[in-house]
């Protein structure tokens, strides 16, 4: 097995030794990155700068680099991720699931190697319950008197 991984490793150094005039943008290790990262179980949604916002309103596409830095050399890339999480989700689980796709799917495709994948937590996305619970319409203002009436009647018509 350790074979098979050599010499893939081979195949990709003397692929990339032929094809030294292929230079892959950032902007595409980007959106590889962030569709991976998307991917994770736990991820609500990616954090980007103002403007990647502004886009995604203005053009109605999901803008699937929100949230992605990259710092490409010749031959490998540094990667941060900007997430919030899920209320609920493990964290550290979150993370390093973000870091294993994120390295694979940028190693596979762009055939660069990926140093370090840093994941940045911006948030916690808390649950709907709440907003539900609190768009309810309020009872109607009962009289306390009406009130005590009705509880009495429950507790007799229970005897």
């Amino acid at each position: 097995m350790d074979n098979k991984k050599e010499n893939q490793k081979k195949e990709t150094a003397e692929n990339n030794a032929d094809n030294n005039n292929i230079k892959i943008a950032n902007d595409v290790i980007e959106m590889i990155a962030g569709v991976a990262a998307n991917e994770v179980q736990g991820v609500a949604e990616m954090t980007g700068g103002f403007a990647s916002g502004i886009s995604e309103v203005f053009s109605g596409k999901k803008n699937f680099s929100k949230g992605i830095k990259v710092v490409a050399n010749e031959n490998s890339v540094i990667i941060d991720v900007n997430i919030i999480v899920e209320y609920g989700a493990r964290i550290p689980d979150v993370a390093f699931e973000i870091q294993k796709r994120v390295k694979t799917a940028v190693e596979n495709m762009t055939g660069l190697n990926v140093e370090e994948v840093n994941v940045h937590v911006q948030g916690v996305s808390l649950p709907d319950s709440k907003k539900k619970t609190e768009d309810k319409p309020m009872p109607v203002n009962e009289h306390k008197e009406d009130v005590k009436n009705k509880t009495q009647k429950k507790t007799n018509s229970k005897k």
